[in-house]
């Protein structure tokens, strides 16, 4: 009995082969996902190993992902304002070139394998594919968001360090996805317009048309004091003509005042 024992210890107590530096999530048919997670040359007793092909253990790899994010666009309006200023050369659009990278928490992987069932590799990879496109979606709104030829816009543009909307982008991705670590976001090259000649460009702009604006205010203020007197003339010889058909005798009295 003794010797029956000490083989069913034996054969629960278990080094599960994870290879260093990855990850190892134990999978039952009795017990679901096992909430432990393996670690690199880990021994453990599980009893209900002794059950033949009763357990599967699905190793993962969760080192830094890159992935590319390129993007275009252009300052709102510019061209309207470069042809204002008969600038017809000048070009406001901009892009860059960047990459995006970020590694899966250890902590969270047994989580997601139960969440989204994954059983290897190729599923986390497929997961975290997705996680960058969002994250690709949060860094292109935040830019579009502030396309007006800000201040955030242009230094985040020429490299100035722990911008803003930098930091902005980091705390948002942080929020949304507290399952990976380690998150970067590097521009590799990019390609941005004179921000200032824009600025100064979008201010005369702006500048013209509230004069316009002033022009033709104060214009409709006078056509319509004109419209409002020659309405009021005209019901006040609507009235004397009334008068004068239901009065005719007024007729001949303003004829005797006119002499």
């Amino acid at each position: 009995m003794i010797i029956i024992g000490g083989v069913g210890f034996f054969f629960g107590w278990v080094q599960f082969k994870v290879p260093p530096g990855q990850y190892g999530v134990i999978h039952s048919k009795t017990h679901g996902v096992d909430p432990e997670l393996v670690r690199s040359g880990e021994f453990r007793w599980i009893w209900y190993k002794l059950i033949p092909t009763n357990v599967q253990v699905s190793v993962f790899r969760i080192g830094n992902a890159k992935f590319s994010i390129n993007y275009n666009n252009t300052l709102p309006s510019g061209s309207a304002y470069a042809s204002f200023a008969g600038l017809s050369n000048v070009d406001f659009s901009w892009n860059f070139k960047g990459e995006v990278s970020f590694s899966i928490s250890p902590d969270s992987l047994v989580e997601l394998v139960k969440k989204h069932k994954f059983t290897g590799q190729e599923d986390l990879e497929e997961y975290m594919g997705k996680i960058a496109n969002d994250i690709e979606v949060i860094i292109l709104r935040s830019l579009s968001s502030t396309s007006d030829g800000s201040t955030q816009l242009e230094q985040f543009l020429t490299g100035y360090p722990e911008t803003l909307l930098y930091i902005q982008i980091k705390e948002e991705v942080s929020n949304r996805f507290p399952e990976i670590r380690d998150f970067s976001f590097i521009i590799h090259s990019v390609k941005y317009p004179d921000f200032i000649l824009y600025r100064q460009l979008k201010l005369m702009y702006e500048e013209f048309l509230s004069r316009q604006r002033e022009y033709v205010s104060s214009s409709f203020a006078r056509r319509a004091e004109t419209h409002i007197e020659s309405q009021m003339r005209f019901e006040e010889l609507q009235r004397i003509g009334d008068l004068l058909t239901r009065f005719p005798i007024l007729l001949e009295y303003i004829k005797i005042e006119e002499r």
